[in-house]
């Protein structure tokens, strides 16, 4: 895995601390050429990894790419799914079974409407598998190493204790995309408790680290001692707790952690990218 990864937050107007900052990247990147120049800025400054939503202008980005193969022979990508805002605006406008029809490919909707929810609930992991697909399909003929459930479906099922669906999850990414699976969370020593509890182990899990303790469930304490003492592959981020901390305070607060494989930010300008970069280079082994 690579040290360090970029993120997507700031192409579609996420950002945890501030409405008017969001508001100024919807503006900014509302034109897929920009989000282009950003990604080469970053693969400028050898940033080769993009770990990115399944938005659907993440789409255009993947036209771009699989159109200039020699340029990004050696680029990968991380999907994160599902992107929880498309389906919850489709419901909206559509209603469940209507959502289910536009992003489920085939025929399966026939069956779905000849066995209501009782369908659904019988073959779970089936419907899963389904969405896992129609949500990659976008990825086709790029390398996608390491394949990521996002936090608001984890953190779910680590509330429902539905951790069966962790195992089949690991299993399916592992055989048919012959990728490693990632989890999302933000409550990283549960979920490494859960994941373990199936038989999955030394995970990699990707979860807000950083000095202040910033979207960190349980608390600082308990990160930093499982961070110490047990067996996982952690990617860290929020690194600079949604601009509360410099980034040099927060790399150095994450290079006491040796065991942390990777750091997840994103950032709109080049100096940002490689100051972030240089920091990360010379902090962490």
């Amino acid at each position: 895995m690579d040290k360090v990864l970029f993120g997507d937050n700031q192409f579609f107007a996420v950002n945890h601390l501030s409405d008017e900052k969001s508001r100024e990247q919807a503006i900014r990147f509302k034109d897929d050429v920009t989000i282009i120049r950003i990604l080469d800025q970053a693969r400028e400054t050898g940033i080769n990894t993009f770990m990115c939503t399944t938005h659907d202008r993440i789409a255009n980005i993947c036209d771009h790419i699989r159109a200039h193969p020699g340029e990004y022979a050696d680029f990968k990508i991380y999907p994160c799914m599902p992107y929880a805002h498309k389906y919850a605006n489709a419901v909206t406008e559509l209603g469940v079974i209507g959502t289910i029809k536009q992003y489920v490919p085939g025929n399966v909707f026939s069956t779905f409407t000849k066995g209501g929810l009782a369908y659904l609930s019988k073959d779970f992991i089936k419907l899963m598998e389904i969405f896992i697909d129609a949500e990659l399909k976008m990825f086709r003929g790029i390398s996608t190493p390491v394949i990521f459930i996002q936090n608001v479906v984890v953190d779910l099922i680590l509330g429902l204790k539905l951790y069966e669906v962790f195992k089949e999850y690991d299993i399916y990414i592992r055989k048919k995309y012959n990728a490693e699976p990632g989890y999302i969370t933000m409550n990283l020593p549960a979920l490494l408790d859960a994941l373990e509890s199936v038989g999955i182990f030394n995970p990699i899990i990707c979860s807000s680290i950083n000095k202040i303790g910033f979207r960190m469930s349980g608390g600082k304490d308990i990160y930093e001692k499982y961070l110490t003492e047990k067996s996982f592959r952690p990617i860290a981020m929020q690194v600079l707790a949604a601009g509360a901390l410099r980034p040099k305070e927060a790399i150095e607060y994450l290079s006491q952690f040796p065991k942390i494989e990777a750091v997840l930010f994103g950032a709109s300008s080049k100096a940002h990218i490689q100051e972030t970069k240089e920091l990360i280079d010379k902090h962490l082994n």
